[in-house]
């Protein structure tokens, strides 16, 4: 059956009461978001001196730029590595990597004191900075999305352009306008391709960068020379996980049989990633000696226990079992736990590893943090279902092409 499945909008009721809910946290965060702009961040937040970042920073962007690396990695196996079978699920990571990078820019743009200065990386360039290097990487990776994602938009519309009124006369303009852009998409395509695989090793290792200058601020646990490797083969093992997550959440949600046998294979790759993950995490605390701080019973050996135990660990032994690469249930499981595993390493990262140099007091996100860092999730699955039910994402079967080559099969045989 996968040989007759082909990428088509899914014909779904768009208000659910699970839609509902999520449309008031959305409302919620939305209404908070106002509020640190009309009335600044320090209006929402509890932000200070001390605590220059939160969980806008923590969460929003170290942990989105993460959970977002499913489209870089599923485009390098699809279109790089040529493994054919993963086509299926290219344009759903694409969907997500997109919407994921798009509210991790918004991320940047909140957590700024002076957001009407976010254009300043642009012009006023710092060579030495890695955080310069992560804004320029974000910003470019984030038009090569929209532009990996422009076949898709063409596909959708091209000979259906159906322009109301007066604006009729523009439906052949429109409609050839379309088809060049998909001809030159077409032939130039890889270069994308391979740009955005290239632009998100280099922003993802930079978010290391960033806590490794913090040095003596990061608790011992976290802090070392190799963290932008490490942050970077944790984007290589979250990747396919946030993959398979997605894709079976959305055959629930939509109704559709997952992709069992593409997810299973996706699979495969993820626990050798998991373990040259902790094959650099574990060998770099034998060589740092820091087993030693795991004995201080406080929030950082606690939080760091959970992050790599039931984060990396236990996922690790879970994907190298057959039986749970075979199950539906098991993969979800498996793969949650991935994703628990690397969003709570961001947090500890950025929050809980971090130590100013003189504390007054303890920083703790405020209701207004937690709602528009809820809102921004909210407002992206609602953006997700939505451009589903308008352009070819996700792959259904079409029953159509699979009779006419069954015809034409028995016609061949007489």
């Amino acid at each position: 059956m996968q040989h007759y499945m082909e990428p088509a909008p899914v014909k779904i009721k768009y208000f659910t009461p699970g839609v509902i809910f999520i449309s008031l946290i959305a409302l919620n965060g939305i209404i908070f978001l106002l509020g640190r702009f009309i009335f600044g961040i320090g209006a929402v937040t509890n932000l200070n001196n001390q605590y220059p970042w939160g969980i806008w920073i923590g969460l929003d962007v170290g942990a989105g730029v993460a959970l977002a690396a499913g489209g870089f990695t599923t485009a390098a196996l699809g279109h790089i590595f040529h493994k054919d079978k993963y086509e299926v699920i290219t344009r759903p990571a694409l969907l997500t990597a997109m919407l994921g990078y798009t509210f991790v820019a918004m991320g940047v743009f909140t957590d700024i004191g002076r957001w009407y200065y976010i254009w300043h990386p642009l012009v006023f360039w710092n060579h030495s900075s890695p955080l310069f290097e992560v804004g320029i990487c974000v910003m470019f990776y984030l038009t090569v999305l929209y532009i990996e994602f422009l076949p898709v938009v063409t596909e959708r519309f091209i000979g259906n352009v159906k322009l109301p009124g007066a604006l009729k006369r523009l439906n052949r303009p429109v409609d050839k306008l379309l088809r060049a852009l998909d001809r030159g998409l077409d032939k130039t395509m890889f270069i994308f391709i391979i740009a955005g695989v290239v632009l998100s090793c280099l922003h993802q290792s930079s978010l290391g960068t960033l806590m490794v200058i913090a040095h003596s601020k990061m608790h011992p646990l976290w802090e070392t020379p190799i963290l932008p490797l490490l942050f970077l083969l944790s984007a290589f093992s979250v990747g396919f996980p946030m993959v398979i997550m997605e894709s079976i959440a959305a055959s629930r949600s939509f109704g559709l049989k997952p992709e069992k046998e593409v997810l299973s294979g996706l699979a495969g790759y993820v626990a050798p990633l998991l373990g040259v993950y902790l094959a650099f995490k574990i060998g770099d605390m034998a060589i740092r000696d820091t087993f030693k701080y795991l004995t201080e019973f406080n929030l950082q050996s606690v939080m760091f226990t959970i992050e790599v135990v039931v984060g990396f660990i236990i996922p690790f032994r879970m994907f190298m079992s057959k039986a749970v690469r075979e199950s539906t249930t098991g993969l979800f499981i498996a793969s949650f736990l991935v994703i628990f595993g690397v969003f709570l390493n961001r947090f500890n990262n950025f929050v809980i590893a971090y130590k100013p140099p003189y504390i007054l007091d303890v920083y703790i996100p405020s209701f207004g943090e937690i709602s528009v860092t809820l809102g921004f999730i909210a407002i992206e699955i609602l953006l997700y279902r939505l451009l589903v039910r308008i352009f070819p994402v996700i792959s259904q079967p079409n029953y159509g092409a699979a009779a006419s080559a069954k015809f034409e099969i028995k016609g061949g045989s007489k």
